[in-house]
């Protein structure tokens, strides 16, 4: 069982997550198949294997939703340059291997007899592509919870705390960065390059100062 869990693995890692895989109706095929080994599976190991099966089957779609973008961005560059989509993901998938990989050698040798002229802009522009690509909500959550500390007030100050918030972020100077350049600079000011009143000030408030 676990020589065939780890094979399962292996597709589930290389082929259908991966950023150079094949197009999303081959991916959500191999995806199903994958989820039912596992299933069949469950038994012999249910603490491990049902919350696997579980969180795969309740979110494959949002797995595989990085895919359709990839896949949308692979027709637009084809029909850019008048060839078959799965001449792009060929670079794609050339582009993924690892450098000291013979085969990926051997393949853009092949591939760049096949473009001719036109091979370095195109695979450029692949590779552009490639890591443009967000397989995961790690960035939305970040971002959530850096505002989640501010949502406590919402229900005290109406729907235009949204609004409120953000201008104070927008506004509000940082006490510290891992850029010194950022320090003591709100982002308003880092993106116009001039100094602005405090976001109090902005507002119509008036600092207090403290009197010597």
């Amino acid at each position: 069982m676990a020589d065939a869990v780890t094979i399962l693995e292996s597709w589930l890692r290389c082929d259908i997550l991966a950023v150079a895989g094949p197009p999303l109706e081959d991916r959500q095929e191999l995806l199903a198949y994958v989820l039912a080994e596992l299933q069949a599976r469950v038994p012999w190991c249910p603490h491990r294997l049902g919350p696997l099966c579980r969180q795969l089957a309740n979110q494959r779609h949002d797995l595989l939703a990085f895919v359709a973008d990839l896949d949308r961005d692979i027709v637009s560059l084809a029909g850019y340059y008048r060839v078959a989509p799965a001449r792009i993901r060929a670079i794609l998938q050339m582009q993924a291997l690892p450098a000291t990989s013979a085969d990926r050698w051997r393949r853009e040798s092949l591939l760049r007899r096949e473009w001719g002229e036109q091979w370095g802009v195109v695979a450029d522009l692949v590779r552009e592509l490639a890591a443009g690509v967000v397989r995961a909500s790690s960035v939305i959550e970040n971002l959530n919870s850096r505002l989640r500390t501010y949502f406590f007030l919402r229900r005290h100050l109406g729907a235009d705390y949204l609004d409120l918030l953000r201008f104070y972020l927008n506004h509000r100077r940082f006490p510290r960065s891992e850029h010194p350049e950022r320090v003591g600079r709100s982002p308003a000011e880092l993106l116009s390059g001039a100094q602005q009143p405090s976001w109090l000030e902005q507002l119509g408030y008036r600092p207090f100062r403290r009197s010597a």
